[in-house]
């Protein structure tokens, strides 16, 4: 059974069809990439996906209950977490606050029994900062535990924001350009860290356009252009498409 499945989905601002009847399924334990020019969709349908939009037409299934429409909190809550295409850090905490805050769907939420500090909070508080610090070490980010945010590089605080994420405890990890911005080395730090969060057992969605990336790590692709569905497959099948090489991919892939 699939994790994730679209079907018939549209999304329209205005007459303007940004996702256009589109429908594909996700496998659980896979790495699955979205890719296609600027303009064709992708960010759309990560949003519409993750409840940040309503679809105008169609239905998003997890684990074949529809939730499409469904509020990010509750998403979160039925295990689906999400990073953006630009930073969104606490520049005013230190990287395992920033962590923490992924957790907090996981905490003792009691207004009274946070205000007076019951044992029981104190002692979830503690695990739950030991678990943020194994998360920071996770992503290769262990020296920075207690640095501000604000200090840390870019290519670091894109893996913070990964550590934040799996904080949630995620079967379904949507990732929106991972490796934007990033030098070759970033790059291949954050592709490390897809296939470890992978081999962990967690499903992983990336929108990139890092094409040696997405051929490297994915099981399967997926190419809109236009907000249409142009093609889907293996990283093989994608590469010697010849409508994907002429809209998007190019003769050197």
């Amino acid at each position: 059974m699939s994790l994730l499945t679209v079907e018939g989905l549209s999304k329209e601002f205005g007459g303007v069809h940004a996702v256009e009847d589109l429908s594909f399924a996700i496998s659980p334990g896979t790495i699955h990439s979205i890719i296609g020019p600027n303009g064709a969709g992708k960010t759309t349908l990560f949003n519409l996906v993750t409840g940040i939009y309503t679809p105008t037409r169609g239905a998003i299934r997890l684990d074949g209950h529809d939730i499409a429409g469904r509020r990010p909190s509750e998403l979160a809550g039925l295990g689906m977490s999400r990073t953006f295409q630009n930073l969104q850090v606490f520049f005013n905490m230190s990287a395992v606050e920033n962590v923490m805050v992924g957790h907090h769907l996981h905490l003792d939420r009691r207004f009274w029994a946070s205000l007076v500090r019951l044992p029981s909070v104190v002692r979830r508080d503690r695990a739950c900062r030991a678990h943020c610090v194994e998360l920071l070490d996770f992503v290769g980010l262990g020296r920075y535990v207690n640095s501000d945010a604000a200090s840390m590089p870019y290519g670091a605080l894109k893996r913070l924001e990964i550590a934040r994420a799996l904080a949630a405890k995620p079967r379904l990890l949507l990732l929106d350009e991972p490796a934007a911005g990033l030098n070759a080395t970033e790059s291949r730090e954050i592709d490390e860290v897809i296939k470890k969060v992978a081999a962990m057992g967690v499903t992983v969605v990336l929108v990139e356009h890092d094409m040696k990336m997405v051929m490297g790590i994915s099981d399967h692709i997926l190419v809109l252009n236009y907000g249409r569905k142009l093609a889907e497959g293996t990283p093989t099948e994608v590469r010697a498409n010849a409508d994907v090489v002429a809209a998007y991919l190019g003769a050197h892939v």
